[in-house]
């Protein structure tokens, strides 16, 4: 069994959907990775993330949020 440990979770306010971010470490070794499971009613949806990924969404997701901000 790999360990899971949860790194937060919140609500979307638009839609209600469920994000839990967790890491995943395998008992066979190799990178930890990034889950991120979204639960929309009764389906989940879930991605395994490697670090190198997941720093570029998450500097995508950045990006486009600072704009938003800007054009206030």
């Amino acid at each position: 069994m790999p360990e899971i440990s949860s790194l937060g979770s919140f609500r979307v306010p638009l839609g209600g959907q469920e994000i839990e971010l967790q890491q995943l470490v395998h008992d066979a070794g190799g990178m930890p990775l990034l889950r991120v499971r979204i639960r929309e009613r009764s389906r989940f949806t879930i991605f395994d993330i490697d670090p190198q990924t997941a720093g570029a969404w998450g500097a995508a997701m950045l990006r486009w949020s600072e704009a938003q901000a800007a054009a206030k």
